[in-house]
């Protein structure tokens, strides 16, 4: 896990930092006598999240960060925001995606608070597919398709912050950071407009044969105690995404990722059944032993597929 703290107010220090932090970037204060930023990082190598505070209006050109770069603001406001063809001011409330990864932006900030989550690109197409398997599943937009989507991953991000990243020894585990990092970038494509298509081809259709859910269900099986992506699955069964998530969806009336999550939940419920009720061993840890980051989600999901409590499993032994 990465965690990191800076402070200062020398421009030239922060101006330093930044560009080791996101990119290479040139700074410029358009506030006399005040210089004092702030930054606060919680991460895995796959994504992280920071909250900055910056007490003067700062103008900003940075080169391509190579990762996808998403703004929630809370309080200040974003000027002049440009990138290639985009223009844009942002304000408290606003979530954006400040530019594709492959491409430089600059602006203004005026006394800002606001958060910044980013992520690998490669994350999108883990969880999703585009038109041809082969290309990266792309953003096309740099604002969400709605306030409610916006809400949504404002959301996703306080709770990856606030849970999962607030924790190390929750954030250092591999199968949580995995499924917490998938779940982000499955909001971010709820969120924004994309490139990834939800309507299988015509050989994608043509995949569909129980072969092929026998080598997925197998592999499920045999991995769900490893970070498993909806591309790992499709490759073990030697189809495309797409052809995957067609296959669970009209055999199966479920998706990858879910079946696996019910998976990792039976696992979960045999420890429980399985584990002495004197001996220590707390729901929390065997939730987080399985991919399960959230205990409050976990209960709700074991109380909605046992129709018990999972602490009364335990306790019953």
């Amino acid at each position: 896990m990465e965690s990191l703290t800076f402070d200062s107010e020398d421009l030239d220090v922060t101006e330093d930092f930044l560009s080791h932090a996101y990119a290479r970037m040139r700074i410029t204060s358009g506030t006399p006598g005040a210089t004092r930023a702030h930054v606060r990082r919680t991460g895995v190598s796959s994504m992280s999240v920071d909250e900055l505070t910056l007490g003067f209006d700062m103008a900003y050109s940075v080169t391509p960060l190579g990762r996808i770069c998403l703004c929630v603001m809370h309080e200040g406001t974003v000027r002049d925001h440009r990138f290639q063809g985009v223009e844009d001011n942002f304000g408290p409330g606003d979530v954006v995606l400040f530019a594709p990864p492959d491409l430089p932006y600059s602006g203004r900030i005026r006394d800002a608070r606001y958060n910044i989550t980013m992520l690998d690109p490669d994350l999108l197409s883990q969880v999703a597919t585009g038109p041809d398997d082969a290309k990266p599943v792309r953003l096309t937009g740099h604002r969400p398709r709605s306030a409610a989507a916006a809400h949504q991953l404002r959301r996703t991000i306080t709770h990856l912050r606030d849970t999962v990243l607030a924790d190390p020894e929750i954030a250092d585990q591999p199968l949580i950071a995995s499924t917490a990092a998938q779940h982000l970038a499955a909001s971010v494509l709820a969120a924004f407009p994309n490139t990834a298509l939800d309507e299988p081809s015509g050989a994608d259709r043509h995949d569909t044969h129980p072969a092929l859910l026998r080598r997925a269900l197998t592999y499920i099986d045999d991995h769900a105690d490893q970070p498993v992506t909806v591309a790992d699955i499709a490759g073990a069964a030697h189809v495309t995404v797409r052809a995957l998530q067609y296959a669970f969806r009209r055999h199966l009336d479920t998706t990858p990722l879910a079946h696996l999550r019910r998976v990792r939940l039976a696992h979960a419920h045999h420890d429980l059944v399985s584990a002495d009720p004197g001996g220590g061993l707390t729901v929390t840890e065997v939730a987080s032993r399985w991919g399960f980051h959230h205990p409050g989600r976990f209960a709700s999901l074991y109380r909605d597929t046992y129709h018990r409590a999972p602490h009364r499993t335990l306790s019953d032994g």
